[in-house]
C-alpha cells in the first residue's frame, strides 16, 4: 500500500496571504474567487489567483478556489464561466456546495464537497463520492470515532478537517440567524456574526439565567495535539480556518503546523508529505500570539466544558500572569515573560466582562497605562488573570519576511564528447563547447558558481564536479548554464503536473464520474440509496421516515439544483431560506448545548433541567430553544 499523503491546507483571504502560507509551509492553500464564495468580503481576481497558482505550482503546491455558496438562477451562467476559467488559470480544485454544479458544463476539474454541506455521515460522504467528490470537508464538531468510522465506510474518499480558528455554533450550511435577523445570508457569504452578540437566557417560569453574556459565542479550535490520532482515523487534510484573517495569522498558524505535522511525518512511513520544500523560519510560531478567544479541541474526545467564551467574541491572546500591585499609573504583573512599549492587554473583570488597553511604557512586569483605565478597573483588576493579545514585537518580525522555502537539489557537472553536460537532479541540459585547459585549480569556483541558486526555488544540496581535467570554465558561461538548466527544471515539474493534473484531474474517479458531467449519468441507483433509508441523508434527520419531500434546509436555490433533486426521486422540494422564510422553524442546530454548559443536562440532573428555555437579544427579540437530547443537538428556533 502506497503512503497516505498528508496535506496541510492554509486560507488566504488575497495573493500577499497566500504566497505567505506557501512559503511558511502550506501543501495547499484555499482562496476565494472574484465571486461566489463563503466569505463575500474575500474575493480575488483571476489575476492575482493565477499568481498564486504560478508561484505554488513549483513546490507542488496545489490551489483550491471556493464556490461554496448558495446560488442563483441568474447567476448559473456566471459561475459556469468562472469555473471554465479558474480552471484554465490553473486552480486544482473548486470547493463547491451547490449541486447545480453537477449539472453544467463542467470543465474536468476537482470538486471539493464544502463544510457549508454538512457532511456529518458515512451515508453523505459516500453519497458524494458517488457523485464524484474527490475530497469532503467534514462536519467541525465531529469526534474522531465518528471521523474513523466514515474513513472505514467510504475509504476511497479523502476526508479534510478543520483543526485551527474560528468555529461557527452551528452546523455550517444550517445556519440561518443571520439572514433571518439581518437579510445577511451565511450560505451566500454574508454571515452577520449573530453568534457573537450578547443575550440573555430565560427558562420557562420567566427567570433569568443569564444577562448580556455571548452565550452562542465559542472558543477557537486548535487541535494540535491531536494530529496523529487524526491522521490514523483517516483524515488525509488538516484545514487551517481564517479566509478574513491578515498575514501574520497565516504565517505564524502555518508555519506552527507545519512542524508538528513534519515532526509526526518523521516517524510515521506510511504517512508522506503532500508537497516539497524545506522550510527556513526566522521566528518561532506560537498560536496563543494570533487572534484567538481561548482554545478548545471541540468535541474531538467529545462533550467537554471548555467549548465557549461566553464573556467576550474577542480576542483573548495569550495569559501571560496575574496582577501582582496596581498602582496609580501602573500595574505589576506576576509573570515570566517580556512586554513592550505599544503591547495589548485585556482581562475579565468582576463582572464577567472584557477590559483591555495598550501598555503605555514597560519596565520588566511593571507596566504604565493610562490612569483613568486602572482607576475605573481597580476593583477587577485585582488579582486577575492577564492576557496580551497584541505582541508589538512578534508582530513587527512577522511584518517582515520571515521564511524561506527552497527545494535541495543535486547538481552535477560533467563532459561530455562535445562539451559538457549540467543537471538539477533528473533535469539535464547539454552545452557543446571548446574544452581549455586551466593554468590554477578550477573546482572551488565551478562549484561556487554552480551553487548559486539564489532568487530561485532551488537550494544546492550537493555539488559533483566530474571533469577529465581541470578545466577552465568562464564565470559567465557557467552563470548562463545555471540559469538555463534552472529554467528547464521548472518547464519539466510544470509539465509533470499538467500531466499529473490530466490524469488525476478527478482523484483517479473512474469513468461514472465524467459520464455525469456529460449529463449521460443515470442516477436511479443514488436515488434509491437516499430514499430506502430510514432517514434524510441530504438533511441529516435521523428519525425522519422515508421521504420524498425535501425541506428548506437543502438549501435548494435555483432550478438547476431543483432538476438535480427530482432526478433523485425528490418530488417536493421547498425552496431555500433565502427565497421563501419559512413561517416557523430552526434556524441553528448547534452541538453546543446551554444546558449543558449551565449544568441543567437532563442526563446529568434529570430533577432540575428546565423544560424550555429562550434566548432573548438586545432588542428584544426571542428564540426559543429546543432539545434534541437523543443526538445532542441544540436547536435555535423562531
Amino acid at each position: 500500500m502506497s503512503p497516505r499523503r498528508i496535506e496541510l491546507l492554509s486560507p488566504a483571504k488575497n495573493l500577499e496571504c497566500g504566497i505567505a502560507a506557501v512559503e511558511h509551509g502550506a501543501d495547499a492553500v484555499y482562496i476565494g474567487a472574484p465571486r461566489f464564495g463563503a466569505r463575500a468580503s474575500a474575493c480575488n481576481t483571476l489575476e492575482d489567483l493565477k499568481a498564486l497558482v504560478d508561484y505554488a505550482h513549483p513546490f507542488g503546491v496545489r490551489i483550491y478556489a471556493t464556490i461554496n455558496t448558495i446560488l442563483f438562477d441568474d447567476e448559473l451562467e456566471e459561475a459556469e464561466k468562472l469555473i471554465w476559467d479558474l480552471y484554465h488559470i490553473g486552480v486544482d480544485a473548486i470547493i463547491a456546495q451547490d449541486l447545480a454544479l453537477l449539472r453544467m458544463n463542467m470543465p474536468p476539474i476537482a470538486l471539493h464537497a464544502s463544510t457549508q454541506m454538512d457532511n456529518r455521515s458515512a451515508e453523505k460522504v459516500r453519497f458524494l463520492q458517488e457523485l464524484g467528490f474527490s475530497q469532503t470537508v467534514l462536519a467541525r464538531e465531529l469526534s474522531l470515532s465518528e471521523i474513523g468510522s466514515i474513513h472505514n465506510a467510504v475509504p476511497e474518499m479523502k476526508l479534510e478537517a478543520f483543526v485551527h480558528g474560528a468555529l461557527c455554533v452551528s452546523y455550517s450550511g444550517q445556519c440561518y440567524a443571520s439572514q433571518y435577523c439581518f437579510g445577511r445570508s451565511a450560505n451566500r457569504g454574508e454571515c452577520a456574526q449573530f453568534c457573537r452578540l450578547p443575550f440573555s437566557l430565560e427558562d420557562e417560569k420567566g427567570e433569568t439565567l443569564a444577562v448580556n453574556s455571548h452565550l452562542l459565542s465559542l472558543k477557537d479550535m486548535n487541535r494540535s495535539d491531536s494530529l496523529e490520532e487524526m491522521m490514523d482515523a483517516g483524515i488525509s487534510s488538516f484545514k487551517i480556518e481564517g479566509r478574513l484573517k491578515d498575514v501574520s495569522y497565516v504565517k505564524n498558524i502555518t508555519a506552527f503546523y507545519r512542524q508538528r505535522i513534519d515532526f509526526i511525518l518523521e516517524r510515521r512511513k506510511e504517512f508522506v508529505r503532500a508537497s516539497e520544500g524545506e522550510i527556513s523560519l526566522s521566528f518561532t510560531p506560537q498560536p496563543a500570539k494570533s487572534f484567538n478567544r481561548g482554545f478548545t479541541d471541540y468535541f474531538l474526545h467529545g462533550r467537554t466544558k471548555d467549548i465557549f467564551s461566553f464573556a467576550t467574541p474577542k480576542s483573548m491572546g495569550e495569559p501571560v500572569g496575574h496582577t501582582k500591585a496596581i498602582l496609580r499609573d501602573s500595574i505589576v504583573i506576576e509573570s515570566k515573560q517580556m512586554f513592550h512599549n505599544g503591547d495589548g492587554i485585556c482581562f475579565i473583570d468582576d463582572r464577567e466582562q472584557l477590559q483591555g488597553c495598550r501598555v503605555n511604557r514597560a519596565e520588566g512586569t511593571k507596566l504604565y497605562l493610562e490612569p483613568s483605565f486602572i482607576q475605573s478597573n481597580r476593583l477587577g483588576l485585582q488579582k486577575a488573570l492577564i492576557y496580551r493579545n497584541y505582541d508589538i514585537e512578534f508582530e513587527r518580525t512577522l511584518s517582515k519576511p520571515s521564511s524561506t522555502r527552497c527545494i535541495p537539489m543535486d547538481i552535477l557537472l560533467r563532459e561530455t564528447p562535445f562539451g559538457y553536460a549540467l543537471s538539477l537532479d533528473d533535469t539535464t541540459v547539454s552545452f557543446p563547447c571548446e574544452k581549455e585547459e586551466a593554468r590554477s585549480p578550477q573546482t572551488e569556483n565551478i562549484r561556487a558558481q554552480l551553487s548559486r541558486l539564489g532568487g530561485t526555488i532551488f537550494r544546492a544540496r550537493t555539488v559533483e564536479i566530474n571533469l577529465e581535467g581541470n578545466r577552465f570554465i568562464p564565470s559567465s558561461k557557467l552563470a548562463e548554464w545555471r540559469r538555463k538548466v534552472v529554467e528547464a527544471a521548472l518547464r519539466s515539474r510544470r509539465i509533470m503536473r499538467e500531466e499529473t493534473l490530466r490524469k488525476y484531474s478527478h482523484g483517479g474517479f473512474d469513468e461514472k464520474y465524467f459520464s455525469l458531467l456529460q449529463k449521460k449519468f443515470s442516477l436511479l441507483d443514488s436515488a434509491r440509496f437516499l430514499l430506502e433509508k430510514n432517514r434524510s441523508v441530504l438533511q441529516n434527520q435521523p428519525n425522519a421516515k422515508p421521504s420524498t419531500t425535501l425541506s428548506y434546509l437543502a438549501n435548494v436555490s435555483n432550478r438547476q439544483s431543483a432538476e438535480f433533486y427530482k432526478e433523485l426521486g425528490y418530488e417536493k422540494i421547498e425552496k431555500a431560506f433565502e427565497l421563501k422564510k419559512p413561517d416557523a422553524g430552526t434556524l441553528m442546530f448547534c452541538k453546543h448545548c446551554l444546558r449543558y454548559a449551565f449544568g441543567l443536562c437532563p442526563k446529568q440532573h434529570p430533577k432540575n433541567s428546565p423544560k424550555a428555555l429562550t434566548l432573548v437579544s438586545n432588542d428584544g427579540r426571542r428564540f426559543p430553544l429546543r432539545f434534541d437530547c437523543q443526538r445532542c443537538i441544540m436547536e435555535v428556533t423562531f
